[in-house]
Formats: structure tokens, sequence, C-alpha cells
């Protein structure tokens, strides 16, 4: 894994835009957006903040499942990031985890400006019921797809590619190709990997709707 932090510039310039409570309070559905999504404890916040370069964009919390609406940070030139809400968190009432479902399928199924998914995943467990219907919900959408394996830094070399490996399979089992990578946020490692995949999919959706 890349230790380095060769990041797009953009991605440094990111800043936050609004918070909103449903789909149609986005922004409007032109350019190029990453979603971001993942689990209440998997680190996604501080994987956002590793890719960005900036400690204190999106709010890590020590108490899972802070995040409850879906975060909008520009990058500039019509490019954004969503940082959708954390989903599994036991605490939150069952009515709300429904709504939050339901709005994670909107924005994935619905937003053309959408490029891709960044799903954060622990690479320490297999993948929850929560995070295959994610990944059926973008094959069904066409879109792309980065499985980032978080936490790596706790795993021993060898765990780490057993994770990688295991991870793959999951995927191709649920007869998808999307692309899986081994990362640590609190280490940094990674990140450029991860950006690089970000960016290729902003360009690609950008040249798109030229």
């Amino acid at each position: 894994m890349n230790t380095s932090t060769k990041l797009p510039e953009y991605l440094r310039r990111a800043r936050f835009m609004k918070s909103v409570p449903a789909i149609s309070d986005l922004p409007p559905d032109t350019g190029a957006e990453i979603a971001v999504a993942g689990r209440s404890n998997v680190g996604k916040s501080t994987l956002l903040n590793a890719l960005c370069d900036q400690r204190g964009l999106a709010r890590t919390s020590r108490t899972p499942g802070r995040t409850q609406l879906i975060v909008v940070f520009d990058l500039g030139e019509n490019r954004r990031l969503l940082d959708l809400p954390g989903f599994g968190y036991a605490a939150v009432h069952r009515e709300l985890r429904a709504q939050w479902e339901v709005m994670i399928s909107q924005v994935l199924e619905q937003r053309l400006a959408l490029a891709g998914l960044l799903l954060v995943v622990d690479a320490r467990a297999p993948l929850k019921e929560e995070e295959n219907r994610l990944l059926q919900w973008s094959e069904e959408a066409k879109l792309p797809v980065l499985v980032a394996l978080n936490k790596s830094d706790k795993l021993t070399r060898q765990d780490s590619l057993w994770a990688t490996r295991n991870m793959q399979k999951s995927v191709n089992a649920l007869g998808l190709q999307n692309e899986v990578l081994t990362v640590s946020a609190a280490k940094k490692l990674g990140i450029s990997e991860v950006a690089e995949w970000l960016h290729a999919r902003l360009e690609e959706k950008l040249r798109a709707s030229l």
C-alpha cells in the first residue's frame, strides 16, 4: 500500500457545503459526485479527512451514528462528495434507520451526477446485510464501486492479503466486479490509491457530461 499523500489538489480544497435531510435538498444534479457510505463504526469520517488531507473536514465522534444527514462537500468545478448517513447503528430507532436506507437507495439510483460509490468497510469483518444491499443497488444502477477495507493497520500483512482476497470473493459471489483495496485512514495507508480511483471516476463523469 502507498503511504504517500499524492492527492488531486481539489481534494485538499474540499469544503463543507451543506447538510440535507432528503435527496430533494441536494445541489442541482449536474457535474460529478462520489457517494461515500459505510457502517457507523468503520472510520468513514477519518477516511474522508485523510482523503482530503484536512483533519476536521468530516466530523468524527466516539459515538457511532453521529452523521444523520447527507453531508455535501464541494470540491470545486462542479465536483462533490456526498457523505451518506452511517448505517447499522443499533442505538438509532428502527424507523429512522429505515428512512436512512430509503434515502441512500434514492441517491444511488436517482442521482444522474453520481460517478461512483466509495464503500468503507472494516477489514476485519465480512460484509454485513446492509453492505450487500448497497452493492446490489449500485450494480442495478450500473455504478462503479470501490470497497475500501479500512483499519487494515490492525492486521498483519498476511491477514491483510487474506482480507482482500476474501472480500473480492464475497463481492464476486454477488455477481459483482467491484474493486477492493485495503486502507488505513488512521495511518494514511492506501489513501493515494483511493484518491486515484475517485479522481478517475469524477473526470470520466465530467467528460461524459460535456
